[in-house]
């Protein structure tokens, strides 16, 4: 059984920054895919940003530049450092785990998902 708790969004003006964090349960993290998504009201699930058992780490490109992926396998958590943030992130942030994955920017890839964090961004 895999489970992933999302912790560190909240309201935060445009410009400014969040770090959320994802916390795994679990057995065998370091063999995990771990991805964001993030999703705004009406709107689909979205890429954010994936890192793998290798450490390539790919963004979507609405991101790329401001946004940093990282994963602490000893705490097993992985985090999403959010720079220059803009209204448009403004969005529920869901974690998600795929073994051996490589790090798809597809949703249906993922098998494990978090509850999701509310990033809202102020104007």
């Amino acid at each position: 059984q895999v489970q992933l708790v999302e912790s560190g969004g909240g309201l935060v003006q445009a410009g400014g920054s969040l770090r959320l964090s994802c916390r795994y349960s679990g057995r065998r993290f370091s063999n995990y895919a771990m991805a964001w998504f993030r999703q705004a009201p009406g709107k689909e699930r979205e890429f954010v940003a994936a890192t793998n058992w290798l450490s390539s780490t790919y963004y979507a490109d609405s991101v790329e530049g401001r946004t940093t992926m990282s994963r602490d396998n000893d705490k097993k958590t992985v985090f999403l450092q959010m720079n220059s943030l803009k209204p448009e992130d403004t969005a529920v942030y869901y974690c998600a785990a795929d073994e051996y994955g490589m790090g798809s920017p597809l949703t249906d890839t993922y098998d494990y998902w978090g509850q999701g964090t509310q990033v809202t961004v102020s104007s």
